[in-house]
């Protein structure tokens, strides 16, 4: 069965265990700018998005969670979540009119990228069960250095 939504339809969705759908969702639509594009109360789960950028969230201990080992906070160590974003500028300011903390503070840094550099404008931040996400603007592109 096709769902019946009409965002484009992203290669790879993660879905992130937390232990409280209800602070995720705070977190993610109303600071982080994602919106519900359909839930599943009675399984603790919400599917969201923002522009390209899709995210399956469910609530531990409701609904089927695969666990492949102990779950303990932080969550998603060694990962961190790149959103793209126009600009980082909004969501900086809303994070920070909620009090809540950055990761990483705001920095404008180039990449290589081939023969070229990519310049982003990016900032840390962690969701209320520690997972990382990196929120990311481009600044556009220069020769490379090398």
């Amino acid at each position: 069965m096709t769902p019946s939504h009409s965002f484009p339809e992203p290669g790879l969705v993660p879905e992130l265990l937390v232990t409280s759908l209800e602070k995720s969702l705070e977190f993610w639509c109303s600071l982080g700018g994602f919106e519900v594009q359909y839930d599943r109360s009675d399984d603790g789960f919400a599917y969201i998005a923002r522009g390209s950028a899709h995210v399956m969230i469910e609530q531990r201990g409701a609904g089927r969670n695969w666990l492949p080992g102990a779950l303990e906070l932080p969550f998603g160590r060694g990962i961190n979540f790149q959103i793209s974003v126009a600009s980082i500028d909004p969501l900086v300011r809303a994070l920070r009119g909620a009090s809540w903390p950055l990761f990483m503070e705001p920095e404008t840094k180039w990449y290589r990228t081939g023969d070229v550099e990519s310049g982003v404008a990016q900032f840390l931040v962690q969701d209320p069960d520690g997972y990382l996400i990196r929120f990311q603007a481009s600044v556009g592109r220069r020769p490379s250095s090398r």
